[in-house]
């Protein structure tokens, strides 16, 4: 089958947010493929794989970048250029603006009455949540947790009375640390961890927290990786106040032994726990 094609001109000016493959190239929609094979110029993330995506298809294009650093005169230049040609926005992988460079362009392209157009397609957070199983009439997508593990717990913590699915974007090197988090305030939710969406290795592998974190501890994973936490459930007791209890233990015994006497107050899983106990140590 011939793939379409539009002979330049045919767009209408504006700005076209073009959704592109996350892992499997056969993703990619006709009319995305229409849409950068008759597209002006191409507005990307990183240029290098833009450039191997178009090469693949077999489409030539002009490519500008257009990442998190890029400056105002860049974006007021690609917003002057669609005003009279089709500007197609792309991301590395899956929707632009979902964790993804061009909020401000689109903004600002928008507040410049220039026509700005969606060709939805392929994003992980959706795909996620379609396969893990968990509760996908109400769900909230977080981006990604802080770094810092005091950040990523005021993070969790604010979002702990959301009556919906939590969808998370992660890195396979944090994974670990943010599963012992969830763990540590939430024990009994129902997590998923879905990685490599749509390749070769695809995995999406659910249950506690502490479960997972066991199961990755001994089995490092790869990829991206995108975080689901289940709603929390009708009869789910608030979290007890660990800090404090760990505080209290700790003024009499080290960061093990500690873990080990609040998770029998708790039953909250002790590893999740001695990781607590040695971050309120060192502070």
């Amino acid at each position: 089958m011939a793939l379409p094609s539009l002979p330049a001109g045919t767009l209408d000016p504006g700005i076209y947010i073009v959704a592109t493959p996350i892992g499997n190239l056969g993703d990619i929609t006709l009319r995305a493929i229409a849409v950068l094979a008759g597209a002006g110029l191409i507005a990307c993330e990183d240029t290098r794989v833009t450039g191997k995506l178009l090469k693949h298809l077999g489409i030539r294009a002009r490519l500008q970048r257009l990442d998190d650093h890029a400056s105002p005169e860049t974006r007021a230049r690609i917003i002057d250029e669609a005003r009279h040609t089709a500007v197609a926005l792309v991301s590395d992988a899956g929707t632009p603006l979902i964790s993804d460079p061009g909020y401000r362009l689109v903004r600002e392209a928008r507040a410049a009455g220039v026509t700005v157009t969606s060709i939805p397609g392929p994003c992980a957070a959706v795909a996620a949540l379609a396969m893990a199983g968990l509760p996908s009439d109400r769900f909230l997508f977080a981006g990604f947790l802080p770094v810092k593990d005091k950040a990523r717990r005021e993070t969790l913590e604010g979002l702990a009375d959301m009556a919906a699915t939590l969808v998370f974007y992660e890195t396979a090197p944090r994974l670990e640390r943010s599963l012992l988090a969830i763990a540590e305030l939430w024990p009994q939710r129902e997590v998923a961890v879905a990685r490599e969406l749509t390749k070769l290795h695809e995995e999406c592998r659910t249950g506690t927290a502490a479960a997972l974190a066991a199961h990755y501890a001994t089995h490092p994973p790869k990829g991206e990786i995108v975080l689901l936490v289940g709603p929390p459930g009708e009869d789910e007791v608030p979290a007890p106040d660990t800090d404090a209890l760990l505080r209290a233990a700790l003024a009499a015994a080290g960061p093990g032994k500690a873990a080990g006497v609040v998770a029998k107050q708790t039953g909250i899983d002790r590893a999740a726990l001695y990781a607590r106990a040695l971050e309120l140590k060192d502070e």
